[in-house]
């Protein structure tokens, strides 16, 4: 999860990241973030995330990245 965060800090600083719970409700990120998102952390964990997978349930905190992340990792 470390890491996710140092994408999220790169991405978006100055949020709690490791405490933040709503990133889209809240509106901290916007697509254009999340965009952002999905290319750096493909290319930090050598996955590719598909379009269907970049939905707001999956990118709402730094742990329910890490989860997808590793569900991602699991299906390869």
């Amino acid at each position: 999860m470390e890491k996710v965060i140092e994408i999220l800090e790169s991405v978006h600083p100055g949020v709690d990241f490791a405490a933040q719970q709503h990133l889209i409700d809240d509106g901290i990120l916007d697509s254009l973030e999340i965009m952002s998102l999905v290319a750096a952390l493909s290319d930090e964990f050598d996955l590719d995330i598909p379009p269907l997978e970049i939905v707001p349930e999956n990118f709402q905190s730094a742990a329910s990245m890490c989860r997808l992340l590793q569900r991602l990792e699991d299906e390869e």
